[in-house]
């Protein structure tokens, strides 16, 4: 079996294509025709079977959903429209779970393409590659700004309020695969209201908020008590007995938006609730350095950002 050869004829009777493209999927690389007017957004993220997933525990499609949905999140954190993908697999040579290495590297696109069909976001090209090792799968995503130009981790100023899209914690027991990355509610709410900055929830609320206050050079205070609690949350708490709070704050690959929004601006967005989910208020930008929480008693305490972060040996 010469898996590029029959991957690539799959692919070819399966991808879409786009105006944007001169060149595309097939040839050794793809051309793309880009607005002048508009910056190209580049995002890339690898993910690796026994860190990311356990592939022989889930559906393939999910893990190729996964994938993609990991980078448009991105995207949707800079509130930038998806434009074009490439995908580079490195397969085990015997395949898994049952699959061939062809059936797991078509299962893997067909869990993609629906989530790039949603955006109208075209694969066009990446590489293929067999070893002896568990599944990598790497997607570059470029995408472009709107008019409004890119939403950045930088744009913060203190006493912006902090606004959070959807519920977070106990992502663990599905979310983590089925992410839903928040583009289109990133470039309506930048469309229609002043946002200064924004990040997406990839590795945990309470680090990813202290990562986009220091950015903007700032400190974050975050209201404890407003924090949306997803059920996921609370059901794993019941398992571990650790707090539903603690798995919100610390839990991460909930992939929803932080955005620090002026105060007047925020108070019309929580009023108007112009999203189909929720958006709620959980703090704001503050002079003080440093991650703070807001207690119950309306004290301010010192906060330890929680997250996952990759570690390696020195």
């Amino acid at each position: 079996m010469t898996i590029e050869r029959d991957l690539q004829q799959w692919l070819q009777a399966n991808l879409s294509t786009s105006p944007q493209l001169s060149v595309g999927f097939g040839d050794d690389a793809a051309v793309l025709r880009q607005a002048a007017d508009n910056g190209t957004v580049v995002t890339t993220d690898l993910l690796t079977d026994g860190v990311d997933f356990l592939l022989d525990e889930v559906d393939p499609r999910l893990v190729g959903h996964k994938a993609l949905g990991v980078n448009l999140s991105d995207l949707a954190a800079m509130a930038s429209r998806p434009v074009v993908a490439f995908v580079s697999l490195a397969l085990p040579r015997d395949g898994t779970a049952g699959l061939s290495c062809l059936e797991l590297a078509i299962e893997l696109y067909r869990g993609m393409l629906p989530l790039a069909d949603r955006y109208e976001l075209v694969i066009a090209g990446g590489d293929t590659n067999t070893w002896d090792a568990p599944l990598v799968i790497s997607i570059t995503v470029l995408g472009e700004t709107t008019e409004h130009g890119p939403l950045t981790r930088s744009g913060g100023q203190s006493g912006d309020l902090l606004l959070a899209t959807g519920t977070f914690g106990g992502s663990i027991l599905g979310r983590h695969l089925r992410v839903e990355p928040r583009v289109s509610e990133a470039l309506l709410l930048h469309d229609q209201y002043e946002l200064h900055a924004g990040i997406d929830v990839s590795d945990g609320l309470s680090l990813d908020t202290a990562r986009l206050a220091a950015a903007s050079g700032v400190g974050a205070q975050i209201d404890l008590s407003a924090i949306p609690i997803a059920d996921a949350a609370c059901r794993l708490s019941e398992q571990d007995k650790k707090s539903s709070r603690d798995h919100a704050l610390g839990d991460g690959e909930d992939f929803e938006l932080i955005l620090a929004v002026p105060p007047a601006e925020a108070e019309r967005i929580l009023r108007d609730q112009p999203l189909e989910l929720p958006i709620a208020g959980i703090g704001e930008l503050v002079d003080m350095p440093g991650l703070w929480g807001l207690d119950l008693a309306g004290q301010r305490v010192p906060l330890d950002p929680q997250g996952y972060q990759h570690r390696g040996n020195a």
